[in-house]
């Protein structure tokens, strides 16, 4: 059978003020998969991500995990306690849009941060981090091309590589599970496709699990095993990159989009 790590069952999100976010998803990713979410701003992307995560609660539905191999999967919303989401958070990383380093603190620092949860909090209070956790994020940064920027201050960098750091930084949870909710919106062309090209380097060498929201058709395409997307908070495409071809553009984007993708 198929290695399920995330099974996420009529998953649906209404806020307070009566939005409804999400309308009933429902979907399975398989272990080591790259999985990206399309769709409008507005569409429910990042508050699927948020609700896997547990920065949001879902109104109702199933998310069950399976980060241990041997392990049967856990709905992740019946979480109650700080302690319970602080440990599911470890095995889930996550990397934003803006980077949210410490501008002032170098690179290695900013990194280390990834140590945090499971680090007491005087230690990292005073930022005493074992030689062996400092060669661990020397060895992050070298797999996303950046280690020789390592004791620069954060600001001194330029936005692509920031992203970089972000996910070193989030490889330091050692996450079996990574979200990345539009990673490279804020990023030109060429330096969106250098950050991806370390997403899927993360994804091949480490085998972890990518689950990211994008909304460049032709970055999915190249980067994507499989694509969901989402429109008014419901499913309406599901499968390879490749199958989304003008009339699937046009229902998910509406009618215009095409022309806009092109131009």
């Amino acid at each position: 059978m198929p290695n399920v790590i995330l099974e996420i069952k009529n998953l649906k999100k209404t806020y307070p003020n009566g939005v409804r976010g999400l309308r009933g998803v429902s979907f399975q990713v398989l272990r080591g998969e790259f999985l990206v979410i399309i769709g409008l701003s507005g569409s429910g992307k990042s508050t699927l991500l948020r609700c896997i995560n547990r920065l949001t609660d879902a109104t109702n539905g199933q998310i069950k995990i399976s980060i241990d191999q041997t392990a049967e999967k856990v709905d992740v919303t019946k979480f109650k306690s700080p302690t319970a989401i602080r440990a599911l958070r470890k095995s889930i990383g996550m990397i934003f849009q803006q980077f949210n380093l410490v501008p002032r603190h170098t690179v290695i620092k900013n990194v280390l941060m990834g140590k945090l949860a499971t680090t007491t909090t005087l230690k990292s209070i005073l930022g005493l981090f074992s030689v062996a956790d400092r060669t661990e994020a020397l060895n992050y940064l070298e797999l996303v091309g950046i280690a020789d920027k390592a004791y620069l201050r954060a600001d001194h960098l330029s936005g692509g590589q920031q992203q970089r750091v972000a996910i070193a930084r989030a490889l330091m949870q050692k996450p079996q599970i990574l979200l990345a909710d539009e990673p490279v919106a804020s990023l030109d062309p060429a330096t969106s496709h250098t950050v991806m090209n370390y997403l899927k380097k993360v994804n091949h060498e480490l085998g972890i699990t990518i689950i990211c929201n994008l909304h460049d058709l032709s970055i999915v395409r190249q980067y994507a095993t499989r694509v969901i997307a989402l429109k008014d908070g419901e499913i309406v495409f599901e499968g390879s990159p490749l199958a989304i071809n003008e009339d699937w553009f046009q229902k998910i984007y509406g009618i215009g989009a095409l022309e806009k993708e092109i131009g």
